[in-house]
């Protein structure tokens, strides 16, 4: 066989193995587990980070103080040197909807080692457990909740004795660019972390959704979260690696009813979006990142390439491997697609979103080496060389 017939056959073995043994993390049904609602409801906190979100919070706040809990919840919103007037906002709408009590609280400006949200967590977990809480609901302030989200995420738990159940949200989809590149973002997240494999007792795979995390508090303290991530960029993925690591059990999966209102209306947005942690996920190793790169081209651009190049070449072999290796890769991401509720003339674009993710890791090392780092929100924090994270467990 030709060169181009043996790259299109590896391709094709890969997605093969993709498809049956990458813990089915093209499926779309891992929902939220089988759960019956508890005799006493457990008290519970909710944190809200909350750095420049004037913007979102007026979609997002709402939700939550609406929340339909039979037991006792508070919330407890950490204004992290906005200036926006965010604090104001917060207060603004509790007075103005009502519903559960609403604390706003200022933890000063993060110190060295600590990343800025992670900081706030940490100020917010503190004026909670001032109520002794049994559960803390860790959530963004761009996560919009249906009314009986916390009654569900709580009664969740206490069924599946489930120490941290965290639901990625269902991100905004409305731009060209957000159809794009929104639904392959959750897509590439489960490749990485099947979910299947991170509800395993004996598995290594540990991953949650920063956006809506309930964490029994005796396991924060057990984990010492989130002290013992403070330096984390990726900090959903840290938080549950360390509750996992601790000898608790978590799970993770799909939102029904929590939704992201954040807009990336532009690619620019979705770019930094992607670009600030990218590196961070591959431990800041270059060796990882050209592995990386040269995976991403086998498995994702390899398939039309080879397909296009057998075509023209009457190489009938590459063709064929080819354009079977771009059949399968289509049709593991139709489900995220009707996840969506997007048109399924996309899926066979995935290759060229694969491409931009491409670019935009390889953009992640550049700003690295530049000395620019990782920003949240306005910060930019140090080449974290002494506290890199570890590099993701897959079994």
């Amino acid at each position: 066989m030709s060169a181009v017939a043996w790259i299109a056959t590896g391709s094709l073995a890969a997605w093969l193995w993709l498809l049956l043994g990458q813990g089915f993390f093209w499926r779309t049904d891992v929902r939220l587990p089988p759960r019956r609602e508890p005799a006493e409801w457990p008290s519970v906190c909710v944190v809200v980070p909350a750095r420049d979100e004037a913007a979102v919070l007026p979609d997002s706040l709402p939700s939550l103080l609406a929340q339909d809990y039979p037991g006792r919840a508070e919330i407890f919103l950490v204004d992290d040197g906005s200036s926006d007037g965010t604090g104001e906002l917060a207060r603004a709408l509790a007075e103005r909807h009502g519903g559960l009590p609403l604390t706003v609280g200022s933890p000063g400006e993060p110190p060295p080692g600590w990343t800025g949200k992670l900081w706030a967590v940490r100020h917010g977990i503190g004026l909670a457990r001032a109520r002794d809480p049994e559960y803390l609901l860790l959530t963004d302030a761009d996560i919009a909740h249906e009314p009986d989200s916390l009654r569900q995420l709580v009664a969740a738990a206490g069924t599946g004795g489930f120490d941290l159940v965290s639901l990625m949200a269902r991100l905004r989809v409305a731009s060209v660019w957000e159809r794009l590149v929104v639904p392959a973002f959750v897509y590439f997240f489960a490749q990485l972390y099947p979910f299947r494999w991170i509800a395993r007792g004996n598995g290594r795979t540990a991953a949650a959704a920063g956006g809506c995390v309930l964490l029994r508090a005796d396991a924060a303290e057990r984990a010492r979260i989130p002290d013992a991530i403070r330096h984390a960029v990726i900090d959903d993925v840290a938080l549950a690696r360390a509750v996992k690591r601790s000898g608790g059990h978590i799970w993770l999966g799909l939102a029904e009813r929590v939704d992201s209102v954040r807009p990336y209306p532009r690619l620019g947005d979705l770019w930094r979006m992607v670009s600030r942690s990218a590196y961070a996920q591959l431990r800041h190793n270059p060796l990882l990142l050209i592995g990386t790169v040269a995976g991403l081209a086998v498995v994702y651009l390899a398939p039309p390439v080879t397909l296009v190049a057998g075509l023209a070449t009457g190489d009938a072999a590459a063709a064929a491997a080819g354009g079977l290796a771009w059949l399968v890769m289509t049709a593991t991401y139709l489900p995220m697609l009707r996840y969506y509720r997007q048109t399924f003339w996309l899926a066979p674009l995935l290759p060229g979103t694969a491409f931009l993710y491409l670019l935009m890791t390889v953009d992640s090392a550049v700003q690295h080496y530049r000395g620019r780092g990782a920003a949240w929100k306005g910060r930019t924090y140090a080449r974290p060389d002494t506290a890199a994270e570890p590099a993701p467990e897959q079994r």
